[in-house]
């Protein structure tokens, strides 16, 4: 089972990183944090790493849904969905499986969850 789902982009870094935040809006999704992994490497470890950006994406209903199957599944949220410049140059988009990285909870209400959050993330990648 794989943990992810991605799509290789046609784009900038910054141009895929705004497309990919208006494509999570549009399926219900807000972004709470964002991370600048190249400039947060670069700055405490001086390495260089190529872009990479983490976004914390969460559907607040969804959300709600979660916390109420499951008080701890906090611990698995927001979704992660990040954005990096690949070796050859190209622009990758991938986002988190919620079924996969949920599949230790054993709740089924969580799994049904799940699968929705899935479906709404792969609808956003695929869209790009």
């Amino acid at each position: 089972m794989t943990y992810y789902i991605a799509k290789t982009v046609d784009l900038s870094f910054e141009a895929a990183v705004a497309r990919v935040t208006e494509s999570l809006k549009a399926e219900g999704f807000g972004v709470l944090t964002e991370i600048d992994v190249k400039a947060t490497m670069k700055k405490k470890l001086d390495k260089d790493l190529r872009p990479y950006r983490i976004l914390g994406a969460c559907n607040p209903q969804m959300a709600y849904q979660a916390l109420t199957a499951e008080d701890k599944i906090g611990t698995l949220l927001p979704c992660n969905v990040i954005v990096h410049e690949r070796e050859d140059g190209r622009v990758e988009v991938a986002a988190v499986d919620p079924v996969a990285s949920m599949a230790a909870v054993d709740n089924p209400a969580l799994g049904e969850i799940a699968a929705s959050v899935r479906d709404r993330l792969a609808t956003a990648v695929n869209a790009l």
